[in-house]
């Protein structure tokens, strides 16, 4: 049966006070509504995508959707005032079709996942109606007013999310009887079915605490820390074929590349079918805080292959030394490596990564979050890189360019073995898993996100 995925994106975002609509906010690189659609695409068993928005926004929203990277939206309609008339637009368009499996999500859920979706999916297989719902955590109280009422029983209680989904023939008889009650009103479309159809089997399958709908302020910023913290299912077991699939024949220019993490990427991209070239000072004379090294080794690659898909930046220097017993070359040497590098990494990566709609990849330090005492200019400068990611990826988002940046935990290297000595390889990450999920997220659709890799 044909799966039809309906984004409801015809919010206002009036309870946010923005004048952009909370749909088309930027956050990691992104309008939330392209996120919310990345998630869709992604998953095998959607067939088709509509996205539903405001009469006003009809233009602007099919310039989002043909610009992002997205083949399966097949309509943009105008909904209506409430969410029921964006519901009666898609069953409007999709009138032709007999029978479907029918998903209605808020186009501002960014966070759902695909086993959400998948689950949605599966249960229209033995039942007609399905909601999306998590535990609540809070006791929930009932008022008139200010007033209390009455206190439910809070494990009998759920905090409904979406998507809901429906077999496209049970919700088009649900709001057929809905048209001919004159006192109809409803707040989604579980509520439909359930007023109008009550012999209908809804099934509830658990939801996720971090599905959040971005309604007020908070959930911006909420939403822009879960950005920064997703792991790409990182943890999930590698598909090498299908890694490789997505890798083979691919050029991808590591800077720093001569040991530690950056060497582990290119011998595991070389072995997946892809061509890595290893640029460092030591193998070919690169220094990163040089913006004339970075330009030649990148002119000089793109000249022998015609082509750089990806551009990985590993390059660092780490000295334990406390700021005030460093001199001012030292200090210089750590901002110009560890944080000019970067700029120079991505402005002269720009032209190609233009060219072939490719991704920069960034690293940073599990330190960035808060300043280590005796590596002061380090994690400060690894932060920085952060915040150069997050702007980049809005910044050429109209050039295709995606980036990114990868926080590994502790790992065991070189540069750390050299400042902290032996440790106990059992308490550390290795590089090959560092490199593993560096080339996951370059064949990832993610942009503007900090990618954690941990044990």
């Amino acid at each position: 049966m044909r799966v039809i995925a309906a984004i409801l994106a015809a919010g206002s975002g009036v309870r946010l006070g923005s004048d952009t609509p909370k749909q088309l906010l930027k956050i990691a690189g992104k309008t939330v509504l392209e996120h919310t659609l990345d998630v869709f695409e992604s998953v095998d068993e959607v067939d088709e995508i509509i996205v539903v928005t405001r009469q006003d926004l009809m233009t602007t929203v099919r310039d989002i959707v043909a610009g992002a990277d997205v083949t399966k939206v097949d309509k943009v309609l105008a909904g209506g005032e409430t969410r029921n008339d964006s519901t009666r637009a898609a069953l409007n368009a999709l009138a032709g079709l007999d029978e479907a499996k029918l998903l209605l999500h808020d186009a501002v859920r960014p966070f759902v996942d695909s086993r959400i979706i998948l689950e949605c999916i599966s249960a229209l297989d033995v039942v007609d109606a399905v909601d999306v719902a998590i535990p609540s955590a809070d006791t929930i109280i009932e008022v008139d007013q200010v007033r209390i009422q009455a206190i439910p029983e809070r494990g009998r209680l759920r905090r409904g999310q979406t998507p809901q989904a429906f077999k496209l023939s049970t919700l088009r008889e649900a709001y057929d009887a809905a048209a001919g009650d004159p006192t109809f009103v409803a707040t989604d479309d579980c509520g439909v079915v359930a007023r109008y159809l009550p012999d209908t089997e809804i099934r509830v399958i658990e939801g996720a605490e971090s599905n959040i709908k971005i309604t007020n302020p908070i959930d911006v910023y909420l939403a822009d820390k879960l950005f920064q913290v997703r792991t790409l299912d990182n943890e999930a077991p590698v598909d090498e074929a299908s890694l490789a699939e997505d890798l083979r024949g691919r050029h991808i220019v590591v800077f720093g590349g001569s040991y530690g993490i950056g060497a582990e990427i290119g011998e595991m991209a070389d072995s997946m079918g892809a061509h890595s070239h290893l640029l460092s000072r030591t193998m070919t004379g690169t220094h990163v805080e040089n913006p004339d090294d970075v330009r030649d080794g990148l002119a000089k690659v793109h000249a022998e292959t015609g082509a750089i898909d990806y551009v990985v930046n590993t390059a660092g220097l780490l000295r334990i030394k406390a700021i005030a017993q460093q001199s001012d070359e030292e200090i210089d040497e750590l901002v110009r490596i560890n944080y000019l590098g970067a700029v120079n990494v991505a402005r002269g990566a720009h032209p190609y990564l233009r060219a072939s709609r490719g991704q920069l990849l960034c690293f940073t330090s599990s330190s960035f979050t808060r300043g280590r005492a005796f590596y002061s200019i380090y994690s400060s400068s690894k932060a920085a890189v952060v915040n150069l990611v997050q702007a980049l990826s809005e910044e050429w988002a109209t050039d295709g360019i995606r980036v990114n940046c990868m926080n590994p935990e502790r790992t065991l290297t070189p540069m750390r073995t050299s400042n902290f000595g032996s440790e106990d390889p059992d308490t550390l990450l290795s590089a090959k898993k560092v490199a593993e999920a560096s080339l996951r997220t370059l064949t990832s659709r993610a942009t503007g996100q900090v990618i954690d890799v941990r044990r």
